[in-house]
Order: structure tokens, then sequence, then C-alpha cells
């Protein structure tokens, strides 16, 4: 079964966007993976298909109604659905690569795709909905934020990367940042390759690029250092 996704939006013209194209287009016009969209105002119940209200208790912002999106939801997903139920968020769960494999191997997911000033939260907790961020920021609504976790989930399905040692080797899947690359030509505005590089020797290579993942690991993501040195004291 290919991995399949469901996209709950406002705006379901945005899909499959740059995910139609490279590496996860290809993938998709093999039938590797699957999108399909639901627009929320669709299952609105007035003239004007309205999905949102004001706040409860007043406040900014609009609010999107709990029974439009729960008919939304139940449309795209039965109860027997085995896919996770996710509401892009900035207040979720942080997104990251583990997450990103956990969904690779499973059947696909259900991604609502959150606007306005956020979501009722009776539809989270009656949907189940979980809250995922892609980052510390706030965008327009959640379909930016659901191209970037497709991408990343996409490229992990299996027969979608030709070459997954590149995948094993990337930031993040050794909880360190990854090492700096080189190509031709050697010399690029009086600044040469790394000799260690062009040596031939596998060995030396490998201790140099690891030893380069830990010093940018350790200046740009101390949190990332500290978590890989409790992991390496739990192995010893």
């Amino acid at each position: 079964m290919p991995f399949k996704t469901t996209i709950l939006t406002l705006y379901p013209d945005m899909f499959p966007g740059p995910l139609g194209h490279s590496l996860s287009g290809r993938a998709l016009a093999k039938g590797l993976w699957q999108v399909e969209t639901s627009q929320i105002r669709d299952f609105a119940t007035d003239r004007h298909r309205s999905v949102d209200d004001t706040p409860a208790g007043g406040g900014a912002g609009m609010v999107l109604r709990a029974d439009i999106l729960a008919k939304a939801i139940d449309a795209a997903a039965p109860e027997d659905d085995p896919r996770p139920r996710l509401l892009m968020s900035p207040r979720g769960r942080p997104f990251n690569q583990e997450r990103a494999h956990e969904l690779a191997s499973g059947p696909g997911a259900i991604i609502i795709c959150g606007r306005f000033e956020g979501v009722d939260q009776r539809v989270i907790d009656s949907r189940q909905l979980e809250e995922v961020s892609v980052g510390d920021y706030i965008l327009s609504g959640g379909e930016i934020a659901a191209l970037t976790m497709l991408d990343a989930i996409i490229r992990l399905i299996p027969g979608v990367m030709g070459n997954m040692e590149s995948a094993e080797t990337e930031s993040f899947e050794t909880g360190l940042l990854e090492h700096p690359h080189y190509t031709r030509p050697a010399d690029f505005e009086g600044s040469a390759i790394p000799d260690v590089l062009t040596s031939g020797n596998h060995r030396k290579i490998h201790d140099w690029r690891m030893a380069e993942a830990e010093r940018l690991t350790r200046e740009r993501r101390p949190d990332l250092w500290d978590a890989y040195m409790a992991d390496e004291d739990d192995v010893d």
C-alpha cells in the first residue's frame, strides 16, 4: 500500500505544490505516495460558506469552528482509518527526523491545516488530533508547514531515494549536524579541498567527517550536542 495523505485545507490548490516536482514528484508519479485534498469550506452550512467565528471570551482574530471541521474530518477519515490525524499548530510537539521515520513507515496521514487564530479545542479533543509544529515561528496557515513535513516524510518512504546511504548520513540521522561537503574544482578562489578528502584513506576521511560533524554541532546546536553526549554516555 502506498503512503496516502489526505489534506484538509481552505486552499487545496496549494497541493501538491512543490511536492509535485523533483524527488517527491517522481515518487508521486510512480505511485509510491498519494495525496488528496478536502476543502473544509465544503462542509459549511450557510450560504456564505463560513467556517470561522469570533473567539469565546473575546480577543483578536477568528477561530475555526468545531462543527464544520469535525464534519470534514469524519468525511475524510472514518473511525477505522489507521492513519494518524495531524493538526499543524505552532503549539504542537516539534516535528523531527525520528517522527518523520515513524510516519514514513506507516500507511499515511490525515493532515489538518489550521488558519485564523486557531482551532476550537473541542474538535482537537473529540477527534484526537495530534498537534505538530515545524518550528518556533508563526506562519499564515498550516499549508506551508504541511508541505515541509511531508517533504521530510516522503523522501524516507522505501523506493523514493535511490541511495539510502545518503539519507543515513544527513543531519539529525546520527544526532549530529552533517559534515561539510566539497567537490570540483579542486581550487575555488584560492581555497582548496581539504587534503584528507583527496587522500584516498577512507579511515581518515571518516574520522575527519565525524570530527567536523561534532564541531559544527557543538558550535551551532548545543542542544543537539548535549543530547548526543548524553546518548554516548548511556552507551558507555
